[in-house]
């Protein structure tokens, strides 16, 4: 996904194996619905410091980053991952551990989608999901004319979807992305999509934020819809994401809020992340338990013994 890796520029080997009683081994598994993989990046190059601890950028390779996220994938007992971003290095992703990716296609830009390929790739058994959908980055709402194929598509086949939603790194629109809008990112212009495809399994990259009364009336409205806490949990203030994943708990949405990690160039954002909600003392274990892995058995409706 040009756009959204050309923004980053604004902000190794396996893990050896673990002793036989290891925490990895009786870590409870996770799934993580919001994972990346890249072809080639501007970021390579650049070696963006990790923003949030300001540790060096180790993996600069397309190998090196795919290995790096495997690796903190055994260590964090993560059972499966929704990944998307360069198709053809998902695909590679795919290939190397076929039992723990799922493939998904992102885009920013519906003009470049052929939805003839998406049909094949789908009917070959490859594509599970369609994300991340990165339309603010262009300057496309989720409600413009040129995404309804797209929907409908993906209402046909019941491919769930990932949106991005809210905000992206500073200063984005004097950069990489002169048509990202701030205001693009508002769930509520996922209304009229949902009025017009009811059977559209979609979910919310970010959860809305800053937005977070328009989510919250968005997931009361419309049952289908879920929410990932993708970057939230690892690269906002703690208390600030605290905050927001309490209301929206609150709010009742306990049961359709995901575990996401969107690592980007920086692999140790998985841990980060899952520290992020491990730290909510006001989750209860079951809640966590929820967030972690089973809201995404029930969305993207994975066999349990399969994930686990």
């Amino acid at each position: 996904m040009k756009l959204r890796i050309l923004s980053l520029t604004l902000l190794s080997a396996f893990a050896p194996a673990a002793p036989a009683q290891s925490d990895e081994q009786i870590r409870p598994p996770i799934i993580d619905v919001h994972v990346h993989a890249y072809a080639a990046n501007a970021a390579w190059a650049l070696k963006i410091p990790n923003p949030r601890s300001g540790q060096p950028m180790t993996a600069t390779t397309e190998q090196a980053h795919m290995q790096a996220t495997f690796a903190e994938m055994k260590k964090n007992n993560i059972v499966k991952a929704i990944v998307s971003n360069h198709y053809e290095a998902v695909l590679r992703w795919k290939a190397a551990l076929p039992d723990q990716i799922i493939v998904s296609y992102g885009f920013d830009d519906p003009a470049t989608v052929d939805l003839a390929f998406l049909r094949r790739e789908h009917a070959a058994g490859r594509l599970s999901a369609l994300g991340e959908l990165a339309l603010q980055y262009e300057g496309i709402a989720p409600n413009d004319a040129r995404m309804e194929p797209i929907w409908s598509l993906a209402e046909e086949l019941d491919i769930p979807v990932g949106l991005h939603t809210g905000l992206a790194p500073p200063g984005t629109p004097y950069g990489c992305c002169p048509k990202f809008r701030v205001t693009l990112g508002n769930p509520a212009l996922l209304e009229d999509v949902l009025i017009r495809h009811p059977k559209l399994r979609i979910y919310l990259m970010h959860a809305g934020f800053p937005y977070l009364q328009e989510t919250v009336a968005i997931m009361h409205m419309y049952p289908q819809v879920y929410a990932d806490l993708g970057v939230l949990d690892w690269n906002r203030p703690r208390e600030e994401f605290h905050e927001y994943l309490r209301t929206l708990v609150r709010s009742g949405f306990g049961k359709r809020l995901m575990f996401g990690s969107d690592q980007m160039v920086w692999p140790e954002a998985i841990g980060m992340a899952i520290e992020g909600i491990q730290s909510a003392n006001f989750l209860t274990e079951e809640q966590k338990r929820d967030i972690f892995y089973s809201n995404a058995v029930r969305f993207f409706r994975l066999d349990k013994a399969a994930a686990a």
